[in-house]
């Protein structure tokens, strides 16, 4: 997978926008980007996530109570910090503060809760084409640019995670060729969530899943990529 952008961005869906937003502005630190009408009834507030972005998508219909996805914790490398700091803000998203390195992490990692590492180096590997780096503790960790994915099989990671739901729900990587790289997640073992289409004139993106259901956006992003052309 050819990369438009380093790193990948982490998304989730509240009904609690305004203290969802001073906690990750106020505690966390995060400058506020911009807000985006996605669609009807949902405004995506993009925050600078040290290059990547954290998508707080504002919703008015009701979020379900459905089981949490396999994304479980969010890590920040941040100067100053010594000893890890774990927050976790209103709607249950866990975010820890840690050291420069820690990890191997110089901006973000992101922490998986899956039922088979195997499965899921299988997928990281082939299906993304991400490279395998040193082993954290009891993870695997892949490397997506400069975001750590980090991966240890848990007692309850999901098997079909679902998009509708609290927590962290999904990862975007920016991508040059948003149809090419969804037909090759397709054939090297990825399952179909929403196939391409074009949002405007911002981004033509689509939506895979991982071995447990998780959700990946692949995005084709105009002001990443100079141009929203379909290239197969």
């Amino acid at each position: 997978m050819q990369l438009a952008k380093p790193r990948i961005d982490l998304g989730f869906r509240t009904n609690n926008v305004l203290s969802v937003l001073a906690f990750w502005q106020n505690e966390i630190g995060l400058p506020f980007e911009a807000a985006l009408k996605v669609r009807r009834g949902q405004y995506q507030h993009r925050h600078d996530l040290l290059g990547s972005i954290l998508k707080v998508n504002e919703v008015e219909a009701p979020i379900p109570d459905a089981p949490q996805s396999g994304y479980r914790e969010l890590l920040i490398a941040r100067d100053g910090v010594v000893v890890p700091l774990t927050l976790v803000d209103p709607e249950g998203n866990r975010v820890t503060l840690v050291r420069p390195g820690t990890h191997g992490i110089s901006r973000i990692g992101i922490r998986l809760g899956v039922r088979s590492v195997a499965a899921h180096r299988k997928f990281y590997t082939e299906a993304l084409g991400l490279v395998e780096g040193p082993p954290a503790g009891e993870a695997a960790t892949f490397l997506a640019g400069d975001t750590v994915l980090l991966v240890e099989a848990t007692p309850d990671a999901p098997d079909d995670a679902a998009m509708d739901g609290k927590g962290y729900r999904y990862v975007t990587f920016q991508v040059f060729a948003a149809d090419r790289e969804h037909a090759h997640v397709l054939a090297h073992g990825g399952r179909e969530a929403r196939p391409p289409v074009t949002l405007g004139t911002t981004a033509r993106y689509s939506m895979v899943r991982d071995p447990d259901g998780n959700w990946i956006e692949l995005s084709q992003r105009a002001s990443l990529t100079g141009s929203l052309e379909i290239v197969r």
